[in-house]
């Protein structure tokens, strides 16, 4: 049988982006833009408008991303099932929307808490089922395309939302802007329901028990890779702590309010970096077949451990400072697209639910350890020291993927 030309409408190469894989990247874009808003606000919420102190921002933070990796892991055992997936990314974009909109009728603290928690809950809980339904939208060949697309939407919406966040708060109140947020919110909802229409119907109707399935997961090539995944994510800090090595870097020669100024702008160039490598670096995974996302990921893991080392020096450049910011958003728009690739392609039809939610359980787990393990040595000992111990994960987890990559690319040539 003839090849298919790349120009004719049934080629892979032109039917990945289709109506289903738009929708995801646009509820991906909306919900981001959604949540975005009332994240930025809680600082004010909490200490300004609810007069509650630094600590219980903290508290709240902590127990909110906590349950947020419970939820993934919960959300994976239900995405297995082709058809509780989809009801499980419906209610979960629009709980994510309503409750975090709801921060803006908190009346106290633990209200506050409570809401941000349910929240981050829902928002873990729908992301298998999310991804598992962009691998049913698109052919196996064109995983990198499609995950690279949807984290390009995701990181413009984390730039979108804090402006818009700005925007409110310069006609309305903090309390009005973070109810507003409810409308992109609810606009990622049906945009999931869009999505979820273009997709093909489940051929087996009857319900999969709920069981996250984690050692079958773990056998195989897919095993390997998410031990590499893991030494990764356990060094992959929050950006806020970039946010704050330039702010303190800065400080000095600059003063609090400027060097402060310049950090946020660095950080809205790690995410423009971040959207702009996440398409690229799907093409460049699909091109480059079935190794082609771990040598993707192994890049990325590359560019954090040159810019964690650098930032282990001290600057009182911010051009100097720009570079690892650059290098970061660049990574991890690289790492977190051949991420999901990669599982996607590896793990069974069947089991995908559970590998996506054992990926982000990894991810929410893994980046909790490497800020609070930097945070204790950045304290304790110096900064310098903390960015050299992430370093060193990046080595340990570059190690891993390369090698994992070899045996795959064995195993393809035989």
């Amino acid at each position: 049988m003839a090849e298919l030309s790349a120009h004719e409408p049934d080629s892979p190469e032109q039917r990945w982006m289709s109506p289903g894989v738009a929708g995801i990247g646009s509820a991906s874009f909306l919900a981001d833009v959604g949540h975005e808003v009332p994240t930025a606000l809680l600082p004010s919420l909490l200490t300004s408008t609810l007069g509650a102190p630094a600590a219980a921002l903290g508290l709240i933070e902590g127990i909110a991303d906590g349950l947020a990796g419970v939820g993934r892991l919960a959300g994976g055992a239900l995405a297995d099932d082709p058809q509780r997936r989809r009801s499980v990314a419906v209610g979960g974009y629009t709980t994510t929307a309503v409750l975090s909109a709801l921060l803006g009728v908190a009346a106290n603290v633990w209200q506050a808490g409570a809401l941000r928690a349910g929240a981050w809950f829902a928002r873990g809980l729908r992301v298998p089922a999310r991804n598992a339904l962009l691998a049913d939208l698109v052919p196996a060949n064109a995983y990198g395309r499609a995950y690279g697309f949807e984290r390009a939407m995701d990181n413009l919406g984390a730039i979108g939302g804090p402006m818009l966040a700005l925007g409110l708060v310069a006609i309305f109140s903090v309390r009005t802007a973070i109810l507003i947020s409810v409308i992109p919110g609810i606009l990622a909802a049906l945009a999931i329901v869009y999505a979820i229409r273009r997709a093909a119907q489940p051929a087996v109707r009857e319900r999969i028990p709920i069981r996250l399935q984690i050692r079958p997961v773990l056998q195989g090539d897919l095993g390997r890779l998410v031990g590499a995944i893991t030494a990764f994510e356990v060094g992959n800090v929050a950006a806020t702590l970039l946010i704050l090595r330039a702010t303190q870097q800065l400080t000095p020669a600059h003063g609090t309010q400027t060097a402060t100024s310049i950090a946020l702008g660095l950080y809205i160039a790690y995410n423009v970096a971040a959207t702009l490598a996440s398409v690229p670096a799907g093409h460049t995974s699909d091109r480059l077949g079935a190794r082609g996302p771990i040598l993707v990921m192994a890049a990325g893991v590359a560019l954090f451990g040159i810019a964690y080392a650098a930032l282990a020096f001290d600057t009182t450049s911010y051009l100097l400072l720009a570079l690892p910011f650059l290098a970061a958003g660049l990574a991890i728009g690289c790492v977190e697209t051949a991420e999901h690739a990669a599982v996607a392609a590896l793990a069974p039809a069947a089991l995908r639910g559970s590998a996506f939610g054992l990926l982000a359980a990894v991810q929410s787990l893994g980046n909790f350890a490497a800020s609070a393990i930097a945070g204790l040595l950045w304290t304790f000992i110096s900064p310098n020291a903390a960015w050299t111990y992430l370093a060193a994960w990046m080595a340990v987890a570059l190690l891993g993927m390369l090698l994992t990559g070899r045996r795959a690319n064995r195993v393809a040539r035989t």
